[in-house]
């Protein structure tokens, strides 16, 4: 019977770590820790803190920035369990320089984004060309396009092929009209007009919430408030944005 070299989990080990080195080009941590250092304009958060010459020292909100959207990527959305992650996980340790933030100050950090999330959100959308590790990419626009005629479909749907929208289900109940709400929806949808909305849908929105319904665990919202559920969504679209410089940015030659 063959005999296997003996390994455990649960063991602890001491090594020296230089953060910077768990950092790797390429992942998402990297693409997000560069983008809040060179690209982002964090000067909004300047207005919230008092203390050039009395009081302690704030956390810097670039590294708050780094940790919150890398743990929203991991369906990690409770402050304990980011403030945990950054004691005990090396990513979240390099993130944060091991600041190890406390739980509400990473509350407080996250409930107080609606003010300033949105111009943040907005540079994303709408940054230039800059370098990552020394090689120009390309960063991807937030524009809109028309799927049906989009040369890039086949790597978007599914069924790049298909000529009918999608199909639209309702269970009638008692005292349905003549025109059924399933076939006004359908005239509606196979119109001209309503082909070109939902291709623009199709293309924008749908992929979005199923990225992050699925991949990234939004299956709720944490906070209360509309301003501050607002702030959560735009942060986890930010998340989704900045994932799609890391996977989708080409290389310019």
């Amino acid at each position: 019977m063959a005999r296997y070299k003996h390994y455990d989990y649960n063991q602890t080990k001491m090594i020296p770590l230089r953060f910077a080195d768990q950092i790797q080009p390429g992942t998402f941590e990297y693409t997000l820790s560069h983008v809040v250092d060179h690209d982002l304009d964090l000067s909004l958060f300047e207005s919230r803190h008092r203390n050039d010459y009395n009081g302690a020292p704030a956390y810097d909100p670039a590294l708050l920035l780094k940790i919150v959207p890398f743990a929203y990527s991991r369906g990690i959305t409770s402050s304990r369990k980011i403030a945990q992650a950054c004691r005990e996980n090396v990513i979240f340790m390099a993130l944060s320089a091991d600041s190890q933030p406390h739980h509400s100050t990473l509350a407080d950090f996250i409930s107080r984004m609606d003010d300033v999330i949105a111009p943040l959100f907005t540079q994303v959308l709408t940054y230039r060309d800059s370098e990552i590790d020394g090689k120009a990419v390309v960063r991807f626009q937030g524009y809109r396009k028309t799927c049906r005629v989009c040369p890039l479909k086949s790597q978007c749907l599914r069924k790049p092929n298909q000529k009918e929208g999608r199909q639209v289900s309702f269970y009638p109940k008692a005292n349905t009209p003549k025109t059924s709400f399933m076939d006004r929806m359908k005239e509606k949808i196979d119109s001209p007009v309503g082909r070109h909305i939902y291709s623009q849908r199709l293309g924008t929105v749908e992929p979005v919430f199923g990225n992050l319904e699925t991949n990234k665990g939004l299956k709720r919202f944490t906070l209360r408030g509309e301003s501050k559920v607002n702030a959560q969504w735009l942060m986890y679209c930010l998340v989704h944005n900045i994932e799609k410089i890391s996977t989708a940015g080409q290389l310019r030659h």
